[in-house]
């Protein structure tokens, strides 16, 4: 399990949203259906993986099917709630 501590500092969102992605390409399926439905390819989700709103994308994606939202979030040692929380942060 990835834990990740934080102060609520300038580029927390964004590294908490770093990991919610690693943790989502960990699972085959969820990984696949997140291209699927991005339609981005290997290539260009890591050109763009530190852009905000390619990460407030992922955690909209996590949000929109709730097991999904809980495992990540139990994958990187947060409550769900803070991920929706971290979306909200990322699209302003």
């Amino acid at each position: 399990m990835l834990t990740h501590r934080t102060n609520d500092g300038p580029g927390d969102a964004e590294a908490l949203a770093l990991a919610a992605l690693a943790a989502t390409l960990t699972d085959e399926r969820r990984a696949r259906r997140f291209l699927d439905l991005t339609g981005l390819d290997a290539d260009e989700l890591r050109a763009r993986a530190g852009e905000r709103g390619l990460l407030a994308a992922l955690l909209a994606f996590l949000e929109a099917h709730e097991p999904d939202l809980v495992e990540v979030a139990q994958a990187i040692g947060i409550k769900p709630e803070k991920l929706v929380s971290i979306r909200s942060e990322l699209e302003r």
